[in-house]
């Protein structure tokens, strides 16, 4: 097949007479006729070669229709033929698809049936313009096709020769659109974000930074661009810290981690950053994208709350808390380097007297005053802590000798005993210090400090104003620590234990949550007995752990008993340290759980005493989680007495924690203690959970506790500890008890 235009008349007679020249000529026959059939034939062969040009001719047409027909109705765009009013007169299969209709239902419909009504004054519009010979016009519109998603399209039109229709692209535009707007709401969040965002390339230039950098930095963001974020630090870390955040970024592509910056100002500041490498296809790192925040407040409260934890808030010396971490601390420090410490209990001679006569407020600063008389007294390395009221301890560390010590214990004396004169009144008072020494006394440190204790009072029976050392030999406790642990072990074979029930209420609503578990022994002799008189002869020893796995068991069958007479109690169980820590309590706790189905799992509480205890935090973490994971509730006890812990609190899942009964009972007329309860509500807020007071005596600590916030107590103002036999009647009658009805209403 040949292209191009047909051949003309001459052409067509050369090509014919040169085919006839192959041709066989007839006889001769005279030289007309011969030439009328020399034309005739020639003519016959010009036909020939016509109609061959025209098959030639019509199937390039066919061809290049065929071509135009596919590249018109596949086209990646789609083509409308529109009349003035918008009605489709002809389209290509793409603008079907684009409007969902198949192309035979299309002719005579309205474009504009097709378009979003709120597009339509737009379309309306534009195809005025197409029809006013405007030189192509164009829009976006959102298409509501049939059958269909919902599409973008870019429309452009152009009038057609007629003047009567206009030709319109359309062009799906929804992809690019939906990229615009992502690209859209990624500068939106990285202009709006409150954390500061710095984008820098491999070598540590800052190619962006967002507002929230400025804010908090201090640097515009033209000051910031192309420098190294290093301008920020503010030498609080040293190399080693940033050659750990490069080793952690070349090996796990991201660091996160707390920074201390500095603000254009030369202000420090902390910061909560991370760190995060961004890689191509091909795993090489293209940028960095630093985000971080702002924490210098909340830094500021956290040390506020462990300041709050750790001091007393009248001296500023370490209270119960600090001092015993700072003994335990102490001692490794003496098994370590075989040296020795000394823990001096000390308690002021005198001190009632002032406070008596002179006032609280007097007294508040007589403490202050010999606070830092006594700090003063001390050695470097040396802690005096307030362990409440007048009595202080001090931990004397790196003692070679008992004699060693000697020369501080006379300067704290002195400290104590020197006149202080406060206004106009010259006030004297003394000190009594109690001494144990360590590794001596090989002790753990609650021992320590109890025989610390013990010793004090020997120091005021001989005369006060003067210290004793514990004697660790002849200690009438230590001596006679066997014959009473034999004692306790027979007890327990002859079930002389019982359980009482101590109900615990919420003062705010009159509902009655629970109850505490209490051990007595029923001594064959010596009657009712209190825990005081034998749990410290058992603490450490392994009969406590029988008799804690005893006091759960029966708290346990106590519940089921109440179940089957109809009345669900949720009982809390106080377990030692040392318990809690045996390999086995979890699957001898899940037992007993498993003997008792028809005891709901969180009607049991265990209260954890002694947390000071926990060496192995982790181990008792895991104990608790573990229990936790059955359902059991757990509660801390004693809290504010020197076993409590911010560590506590974020590592244990306890619900609930107890303010010590000493604090609640002295917290009327004693502004220290009821500065302590309120520091415990306040961390009890802050770390989002419960807390109990113990201890409450009368209406007058009910109404001043929910004063402060705290709605749940127990006490002997509200019902004595009572046989299990006793609860039930009392629960459905307890308000006649408990003279401080109106607290509830409070």
């Amino acid at each position: 097949m040949r292209a191009g235009k047909p051949p003309d008349a001459a052409e067509l007679r050369r090509r014919a007479e040169q085919r006839l020249r192959g041709v066989t000529q007839p006889p001769r026959v005279p030289p007309e006729t011969q030439r009328l059939l020399h034309e005739l034939q020639v003519h016959q062969i010009e036909l020939e070669l016509q109609n061959e040009e025209l098959r030639a001719s019509r199937a390039l047409v066919e061809a290049g229709l065929v071509r135009y027909t596919d590249l018109y109705d596949f086209s990646p765009v789609g083509y409308f033929t529109l009349e003035r009013d918008g009605a489709i007169v002809q389209t290509n299969l793409t603008g079907a698809r684009l409007l969902g209709v198949e192309r035979a239902r299309l002719a005579g419909r309205r474009f504009g049936a097709f378009v979003a009504a709120a597009d339509l004054p737009a379309f309306d519009a534009f195809l005025q313009q197409a029809f006013t010979l405007q030189p192509h016009p164009a829009c976006e519109l959102r298409l509501d096709g049939e059958g269909r998603p919902p599409l973008i399209v870019q429309v452009e039109a152009t009038l057609a020769a007629d003047g009567q229709a206009c030709h319109a692209v359309v062009t799906d535009i929804t992809a690019r659109a939906q990229a615009e707007v992502r690209l859209q709401v990624a500068a939106s969040v990285f202009t709006h974000a409150r954390e500061g965002i710095i984008i820098s390339s491999p070598a540590g230039t800052i190619l962006e930074v967002n507002a929230a950098f400025t804010r908090i930095t201090g640097y515009s963001r033209d000051e910031a661009l192309g420098r190294d974020p290093r301008m920020l630090n503010s030498g609080v870390q040293g190399p080693e810290f940033y050659a750990a955040m490069a080793t952690a970024l070349a090996r796990d592509g991201q660091w996160t981690g707390e920074i201390w910056n500095r603000r254009k100002n030369g202000q420090v500041y902390a910061e909560s950053t991370t760190i995060s490498a961004v890689r191509d296809a091909d795993g090489r790192t293209r940028n960095y994208v630093t985000l971080f925040t702002d924490i210098t407040t909340m830094k500021a409260h956290q040390q506020q709350l462990e300041h709050i934890a750790h001091y007393d808030a009248l001296t500023n010396l370490p209270n119960r808390v600090l001092l015993a971490d700072r003994l335990q601390q102490a001692m490794l420090q003496c098994q370590r380097h075989d040296r020795a410490l000394a823990v001096a209990y000390l308690d002021l001679d005198g001190f009632k007297a002032v406070n008596d006569r002179h006032g609280h407020n007097t007294g508040d600063e007589l403490l202050i005053t010999l606070a830092h008389r006594m700090k003063a007294a001390l050695r470097e390395g040396d802690t005096l802590a307030r362990i409440g009221g007048d009595e202080f301890v001090a931990v004397l560390v790196d003692l070679e000798t008992v004699q060693d010590c000697t020369p501080v214990l006379v300067r704290l004396l002195q400290a104590a005993a020197a006149p202080a004169t406060l206004g106009d009144a010259v006030l004297h008072v003394s000190a009594s210090i109690g001494v144990t020494l360590y590794p001596q006394d090989a002790a753990d440190a609650d021992q320590l400090m109890r025989h610390a204790d013990q010793a004090m009072y020997q120091a005021k029976q001989a005369g006060k104003n003067r210290y004793h050392l514990f004697d660790v030999v002849q200690d009438v406790a230590l001596q006679s620590r066997h014959e009473s642990l034999e004692h306790i072990r027979r007890a327990l074979a002859q079930h002389e234990f019982v359980l009482y029930y101590q109900p615990k209420i919420n003062m705010r609503t009159g509902v009655v949550i629970g109850a505490e578990a209490l051990i007595r022994w029923q001594h064959p002799e010596r009657g009712l007995l209190l825990p005081a008189a034998f749990l410290p002869i058992i603490e450490d020893h392994p009969i406590s752990i029988e008799l804690g796995k005893w006091v759960v068991a029966t708290a346990l069958a106590q519940m089921s008993a109440w179940h089957a007479a109809g009345q669900d109690i949720p009982v809390s169980v106080n377990i030692g340290a040392h318990q809690l820590q045996q390999e086995e309590f979890v699957p001898q706790l899940t037992a007993l759980l498993l003997a008792h189905p028809d005891v709901h799992h969180r009607f049991l509480e265990l209260e954890v005493l002694e947390t000071s205890a926990l060496e192995d935090m982790a181990h008792v973490s895991e104990v608790m989680h573990a229990c936790h994971a059955l359902g059991v509730r757990f509660a801390l006890d004693d809290f504010g007495t020197g076993y409590s812990s911010l560590t506590y609190l974020k590592r244990l899942p306890a619900e609930l924690l107890k303010i010590d009964q000493s604090f609640v009972r002295g917290m009327i007329d004693d502004a220290d203690d009821r500065a302590i309860v309120e520091g415990v509500i306040g961390l009890v807020r802050a770390f989002h959970r419960e807390v109990i007071a113990e201890g409450v005596e009368t209406a007058a600590h009910g109404e001043l506790l929910l004063a402060l916030g705290c709605d749940l107590a127990q006490g002997n103002g509200i019902a004595r500890p009572m046989p299990a036999a006793e609860l039930p009647a009392w629960v459905a009658s307890w308000h006649r008890a408990w003279p401080a009805r109106r607290c509830a209403a409070h």
